[in-house]
């Protein structure tokens, strides 16, 4: 199947074509959009390759990189007292209110007043 095909199945198609590809139903309540994409991505994993095994790695250890640490341009936001405070990682530290950073815990004190671990405040660690 080519994904222009699989745009114009009905709902009981996509039902069909899930029990194919999975051997098993599909979720009772999943929406149709959801069902595509999930097949979607199945037709082109089987095509391109899928995961590599780095990414099935970080999957399973629930980390960013194999070594935890944030891609550049990634962007960590936290609702502080009803302010959202918006934080990008840049290569070498963080940007925050336009201003350059080098630890996530210096913006956390900034933001609260109070020292904190960066990286609890901000939701990488528990």
């Amino acid at each position: 199947m080519n994904l222009s095909l699989l745009m114009t199945l009905s709902r009981a198609g996509l039902i069909d074509w899930w029990r194919k590809l999975f051997n098993c139903p599909p979720p009772k309540s999943a929406p149709e959009t959801f069902l595509r994409e999930v097949i979607g991505w199945h037709i082109q994993a089987k095509e391109l390759g899928g995961l590599s095994a780095v990414e099935k790695r970080q999957l399973k250890l629930g980390t960013a990189s194999p070594t935890g640490q944030l891609a550049v341009g990634s962007r960590l936001i936290r609702v502080w007292q009803d302010q959202t405070h918006q934080v990008t990682v840049l290569e070498d530290g963080y940007l925050y209110q336009e201003r350059r950073w080098k630890s996530l815990s210096a913006i956390a004190k900034q933001i609260t007043g109070t020292p904190w671990s960066g990286p609890v405040f901000f939701g990488l660690k528990k």
